[in-house]
């Protein structure tokens, strides 16, 4: 079980740092990211979760990850 948390951790990672890229490339970073983090919301909504007793748990949790993660994320400094 270590070992698959370490795996997703580093994918978080991973993802993460490819979404911060795209944005800092995008003309309006912030934009990009809030519409980019509304989508993935979307998506764990309309998830069918199966193979478990309490879907909406997973739900929550996939949720609160989204938030932790774009609240990580920051808007470009103006001197870069």
């Amino acid at each position: 079980m270590e070992e698959l948390n370490g795996r997703m951790l580093a994918c978080q990672i991973l993802i993460t740092g490819l979404v911060a890229h795209v944005a800092n490339s995008s003309p309006d970073p912030l934009r990009f990211l809030t519409g980019f983090r509304d989508e993935i919301k979307a998506v764990i909504d309309g998830i069918d979760i199966s193979g478990t007793e309490s879907a909406e748990r997973v739900r929550a949790a996939a949720q609160l990850s989204v938030d932790e993660l774009f609240s990580l994320m920051k808007a470009p400094s103006p001197d870069v």
